[in-house]
């Protein structure tokens, strides 16, 4: 499975953490982030992840492009309602890429939790 894996700033901790307590099942999967998100999560899980631009360089838009070639799989984007900046990748482009395409996607932990959940089984 191909996994892509976004957040935006303030959503970033909580990702990185979620990735950490499923660790297991990341492991076994292919990894995409966006450049920022995905350094952290090398950085503090230690696992392969293939890096993309950052979210403000086009990275969401390359994420999107492999979702439109049917190269992702799943994506967890973990975003901000709230206080997203206006240089934070859009989610709004990638959520109507993944209904066209029938790809899944978390944008919060509680959905990315029975995402895990499914690929646990």
């Amino acid at each position: 499975m191909r996994i892509a894996l976004i957040a935006h700033d303030k959503k970033k901790p909580e990702l990185i953490d979620f990735v950490k307590r499923h660790i297991d099942v990341f492991r076994m999967h292919d990894l995409y982030a966006t450049g920022t998100t995905g350094s952290i999560i090398i950085e503090e899980t230690g696992l392969k992840v293939m890096l993309k631009k950052s979210g403000p360089l086009g990275g969401d838009q390359e994420i999107g492009s492999m979702v439109a070639n049917r190269k992702i799989d799943m994506i967890f984007f973990f975003r901000d309602p709230l206080t997203a900046q206006p240089h934070e990748p859009d989610v709004s482009a990638l959520l109507r890429l993944s209904d066209v395409y029938q790809i899944p996607l978390a944008t919060n932990k509680e959905t990315g939790e029975h995402f895990v959940a499914n690929l646990r089984k």
